[in-house]
């Protein structure tokens, strides 16, 4: 399998040669040169598969530069119950990420039991492995930069705590996520971690991350890797978990769901849409978003327009606060015909501070045909469906799932199952969960009191000269 940017002016690379590298030398993503397609015989093989051996079966078709036992041993070590099970009440941890059935054809699929009770744990905890794996055959060490809105950290950092040869150095809103999520982060005192509250909202973080990346000499002296979605691991890592929300709502493969998916830098859905590509019979991928619709507002008029960080809304769905969704250029690269001539005048623009307007080109109408809808939800919105679904299911949802849900039974249809991808515990948004339904959600004994540890960060400017600076000066 190779690799190639969806900007077209970088080498074509292996899934080894990307794992570790990020953003590719032209600024663009990586995506496979051509989406693996599954026949009718292996999809029916899937079926039964538990999701060790989903993952293996999924992620060998990308990652088929690791040799089978080895990419075996990581996955095993990685999708265990004892690393996917918290303690929730009535969750069957054996299955990874099992299906909580709310109605009939209605189901929220728990991603939300990983270490650090968020669905980025998915992915990140199989990062964190192939990290190891590789550095150990190269004896190289690695200083991980990233950007975290809320749950990206926390998960980064759990995953890499402890590795040989990484370093994690995380960026995150000054003051801008939940105090739980901020608690998960700034309390961890393992020396390889560090974290930098970044005087800006979420966007100016990416930017850093980015600007890091694409200074080609820095990134090589020192060893800059990312963990951040536009790391393709991540992304692919995301796909397994569709597959194996298909299968459990379904019973034979001539049958399609939906999947809604709240987004923010459209990381998870981009894997849906991949999982599509591959020939997962998913209907429609619904994308929601909070009061920051960048996205929901593209696929309702064409128009890509990220806002200012002046203009970025803190809202109750913290995670969700994004107005530059990295991973949407993966999927305008395959919109435009895999086009990277016309991606990179997109991006052009974008990085300029500008928009971009598909309506009068062909694309646009074309985005039907990949089964996106888009909707928007708001903090009263939030507020309704948690209190809807604890009294009509006894189920506690955090406000992410919340915009899911909501968007999600907006294009619900008769016949088709309904997947709402959760996002994470509702302990990790606890003021928002008490406004709603006077009361505290339940979490896991790890982390009762975790608000009171010592916490440690360091606040720096949207700089990236500074952070720069830190990173050269603590490896």
């Amino acid at each position: 399998m190779q690799y190639l940017s969806t900007r077209g002016q970088a080498p074509r690379k292996t899934f080894t040669e990307i794992l570790l590298g990020g953003l590719m030398e032209d600024g663009g993503l990586a995506l496979p040169v051509d989406y693996p397609k599954l026949t009718e015989a292996e999809l029916t093989a899937m079926r039964g598969m538990n999701y060790r051996e989903l993952a293996f079966a999924v992620l060998s078709k990308f990652a088929d530069d690791i040799p089978a036992d080895d990419l075996k041993r990581i996955i095993d070590k990685t999708y265990t119950a004892a690393v996917y099970s918290n303690g929730r009440p009535d969750s069957d941890f054996e299955q990874i990420t099992p299906l909580r059935r709310l109605e009939d054809g209605l189901y929220l699929q728990e991603l939300s039991n990983g270490p650090t009770l968020a669905f980025k744990d998915m992915a990140m905890q199989l990062l964190g492995n192939l990290f190891e794996y590789a550095l150990g055959r190269t004896g190289e060490t690695l200083n991980i930069l990233g950007a975290t809105s809320g749950d990206t950290g926390s998960s980064a950092e759990y995953a890499m705590r402890g590795k040989q040869g990484v370093k994690v150095f995380m960026l995150s809103p000054y003051g801008k996520m939940s105090a739980f999520q901020t608690a998960q982060m700034f309390s961890l005192q393992d020396p390889n971690i560090f974290n930098l509250a970044v005087r800006g909202v979420f966007d100016d973080a990416q930017d850093i991350v980015k600007a890091v990346s694409n200074d080609l000499d820095f990134k090589a002296k020192y060893r800059i890797g990312t963990v951040n979605s536009i790391n393709w691991a991540r992304v692919v890592a995301q796909v397994v978990y569709y597959f194996k929300g298909y299968f459990a709502a379904t019973t034979s493969n001539d049958q399609e769901v939906a999947f809604s998916v709240p987004s923010g830098n459209f990381g998870n859905i981009c894997a849906g849409h991949i999982a599509r590509m591959m020939g997962l019979p998913i209907r429609r991928l619904i994308l929601a978003t909070n009061e920051n619709n960048v996205l929901e507002e593209f696929f309702r008029t064409g128009v890509y327009r990220p806002r200012t960080s002046a203009e970025t809304r803190q809202t109750s769905s913290p995670s969700m606060d994004i107005s530059k969704a990295s991973n949407f250029e993966r999927f305008v690269y395959d919109l435009v015909g895999r086009d990277a001539d016309t991606v990179r005048e997109l991006w052009r623009e974008v990085d300029r501070g500008g928009a971009f307007d598909l309506t009068r080109t062909p694309h646009f109408a074309k985005v039907a045909d990949y089964g996106f809808v888009a909707g928007r939800s708001s903090h009263a919105d939030r507020l309704e469906t948690i209190r809807k679904v604890w009294a009509d299911h006894n189920v506690m949802i955090d406000t992410h799932t919340a915009d899911g849900l909501k968007v999600g039974l907006e294009y619900r249809e008769a016949g088709v199952p309904l997947v709402v991808l959760e996002t994470a515990l509702p302990a990790k948004f606890e003021e928002t969960i008490r406004e709603a339904l006077n009361q505290s959600p339940w979490r896991p004994k790890a982390y009762e009191n975790i608000e009171a540890l010592p916490q440690r960060s360091t606040v720096v400017d949207v700089s990236t000269q500074q952070v720069k600076d830190f990173i050269v000066a603590n490896i």
